[in-house]
C-alpha cells in the first residue's frame, strides 16, 4: 500500500462515518475558544469545560479580562494544570488582544502567536476552527495517531508532523482531519493499550500491521503485546 493510498482510505472512512467532527471544548465565540484552548494545554477538555462557565461569566470578553489581574483569574482556574502561568498568560493575551487587535481574535497564524500563551498549536486551532483555514494543529494525539497509522514518516516533532499532514490532506478536509485524528487518539488509538481490535482503521494501519498482526498465527505474541503496551 502506498502512502497516498493509505491517506485515501483513511480519509474516506472518516468522511463517510464521521462527516461532522468538532472540538469538544465548549465555547460561544472566538474569544471564549481562545481562552479554552490556552487552558487546555496539558489538561483535558473535560476539566476545562468544568471551569470555563464561571470563568466566562466573570470575564465575558477581552476587555474585562484585560482589566483584571492574574490573581483574580487564578481563583477560577486553580483546579487545572499550571494555573499560575495560565492566569498570567490569559491576562497578558487579553491586554494585547485589546491594544493591538481591538478585542478581535485574529485569524492569521503569525498574529496569533504574538499573543501570550499562544503557541503554534493553539494558533492553528483558532485559524482552523474559527476561520476554517487549512491549518493543522498537532497535539499529542495527532502526533501519535499520525505516526501509528503511517500518515507520517519519521516525524520527530509537531512541526514535521504538521507539514507532512498538510502535504497529503486536501485543504478542504484539513479542519475536520484535525478533529478526526484527535478524537481517534482520545477514544480508540489511546497512548497505552490502543484498542486495535475494535479500530475500523486497522486494515490500513501501519502500527497494527507491524505490531499486532502476525502472518503465522494471526494474533499478537507475548513479546509483541509487551512491545505494544510500551509504545507511545
Amino acid at each position: 500500500m502506498t502512502r497516498q493510498e493509505r491517506y485515501a482510505h483513511i480519509l474516506n472512512y472518516f468522511v463517510t462515518h464521521q462527516p461532522v467532527a468538532e472540538t469538544e471544548l465548549q465555547y460561544e465565540n472566538p474569544y471564549q475558544l481562545l481562552v479554552a484552548v490556552i487552558l487546555s494545554a496539558q489538561c483535558t477538555d473535560k476539566r476545562v469545560n468544568m471551569i470555563t462557565p464561571a470563568l466566562f461569566e466573570a470575564f465575558p470578553d477581552a476587555e474585562v479580562l484585560a482589566a483584571s489581574n492574574s490573581d483574580s483569574v487564578f481563583q477560577y482556574i486553580k483546579s487545572i494544570s499550571y494555573p499560575n502561568n495560565k492566569a498570567k498568560h490569559l491576562v497578558g493575551m487579553a491586554k494585547m488582544l485589546v491594544s493591538d487587535f481591538k478585542g478581535i481574535v485574529p485569524g492569521e497564524i503569525e498574529e496569533l502567536v504574538k499573543l501570550p500563551g499562544v503557541g503554534r498549536k493553539t494558533a492553528n486551532v483558532i485559524a482552523s476552527v474559527v476561520y476554517n483555514k487549512p491549518a493543522m494543529a498537532v497535539d499529542t494525539h495527532v502526533f501519535r495517531v499520525s505516526a501509528r497509522l503511517g500518515l507520517t514518516v519519521n516525524a520527530k516533532n509537531p512541526l514535521q508532523t504538521e507539514k507532512q499532514l498538510i502535504t497529503f490532506i486536501p485543504e478542504d478536509l484539513v479542519p475536520r482531519a484535525h478533529h478526526w485524528l484527535i478524537l481517534h487518539g482520545r477514544y480508540i488509538c489511546v497512548a497505552r493499550n490502543p484498542k486495535c481490535p475494535e479500530c475500523e482503521l486497522k486494515q490500513w494501519c501501519k502500527y497494527y500491521s507491524s505490531t499486532f498482526k502476525t502472518k503465522k498465527y494471526g494474533k499478537e505474541s507475548k513479546k509483541e503485546k509487551s512491545r505494544s503496551e510500551k509504545s507511545f
